[in-house]
């Protein structure tokens, strides 16, 4: 089964607005005419409108960080699936670790923000992962399992055509920002449980056309040995992605 990769850019809490635009205006002739791959960048809420005009004609997608499940309300500090698609937005992360870890998201809160994302027809990168914690325990895909049975509850019953548009990052969290990375074998294996939990969930077809990313220290010269395996269909980078430069070795591995 033949996937296209998507090689997608986490800015997390980096870039002013002018930056932002400094680095779109320097990657984009770096990366025109490349097809082989899709492409996303994911920048903070405030930089989703300059980012989204320069990227504007370009094979570029540009999504949120965040959403908030609800469609809107007094919900201080969210952004709305609304506010996303009305400055031109077309994906968005979702249960990033970070999110988890840090603002006590869970897999109940991933699968609403799932269901609020597919009904506006956005893209989501559903970010799931074991900490190293419980990689140590052996518990990884136990872990891995319960994370997407949470996330995907009440999924298939949706229709083929939004649940075609899900794609899952699977980022071992003791490999994100630490300078360790998952060897592609380990990353592979871990793939494959995700690959037959969603099987178990939503069939074998489905499972085999979802684009399984990988997340947690890509870098320029670990990218190719990690994207060469064939479970893993792209990677969602960090802090590589930050410069045109190291980002876009990343995206022509």
């Amino acid at each position: 089964m033949s996937r296209k990769a998507l090689i997608a850019a986490n800015w997390k809490m980096y870039k002013t607005p002018t930056e932002a635009e400094a680095f779109v205006k320097a990657f984009l002739p770096l990366v025109a005419g490349h097809t082989r791959d899709e492409i996303a960048l994911f920048p903070s809420p405030v930089l989703l409108p300059a980012v989204i005009a320069a990227c504007k004609g370009s094979q570029v997608a540009v999504g949120a960080q965040n959403i908030y499940f609800a469609e809107e309300g007094a919900y201080t500090g969210e952004t709305s699936i609304g506010q996303l698609i009305a400055v031109g937005g077309t994906h968005t992360l979702i249960g990033h670790s970070e999110r988890r870890q840090y603002f006590g998201e869970t897999d109940e809160i991933v699968n609403k923000k799932l269901h609020t994302a597919l009904k506006h027809k956005i893209v989501p990168v559903v970010c799931i992962g074991e900490v190293l914690a419980e990689r140590e325990a052996g518990k990884t895909e136990d872990v891995l399992k319960t994370q997407v049975t949470g996330a995907f509850a009440g999924i298939n019953g949706l229709s083929p055509e939004a649940i075609s548009l899900i794609v899952i990052a699977y980022e071992p969290v003791w490999a994100i920002g630490t300078g360790k990375t998952a060897t592609p074998e380990m990353a592979a294996d871990a793939h494959r449980i995700v690959r037959a939990e969603v099987a178990k969930l939503l069939g074998a077809d489905v499972a085999n056309k979802m684009r399984i990313l990988y997340g947690g220290s890509v870098k320029p010269d670990n990218a190719t040995a990690l994207l060469s395996q064939e479970e893993i269909d792209g990677a969602l980078v960090g802090g590589a992605s930050l410069k045109p430069d190291s980002f876009t070795a990343i995206v022509k591995y």
